[in-house]
């Protein structure tokens, strides 16, 4: 099934520039994008996890009574 969408003209000028190839569609173009837009959303929520993870290991890492110690040395 094939729809239009309207895009005003700096969008389209924008989609125009992004073509690999004069013949390339702009649905093409804009399965890149989304491709690109969702492999960046999943990095980012790994990104996230292994940040939520490692901050329970940095804190039982800083937070402890030998560092406490040296500090007040």
């Amino acid at each position: 099934m094939i729809t239009s969408i309207q895009v005003n003209e700096k969008t389209k000028d924008k989609l125009e520039h992004l073509k690999i190839h004069h013949r390339e569609t702009y649905n093409e173009v804009i399965e890149k994008l989304i491709s690109l837009l969702i492999k960046s959303k999943r990095k980012n929520q790994y990104d996230e996890f292994l940040h939520k993870i490692q901050q329970q290991k940095m804190k039982e890492l800083w937070d402890n009574k030998e560092d406490e110690a040296w500090e007040n040395a």
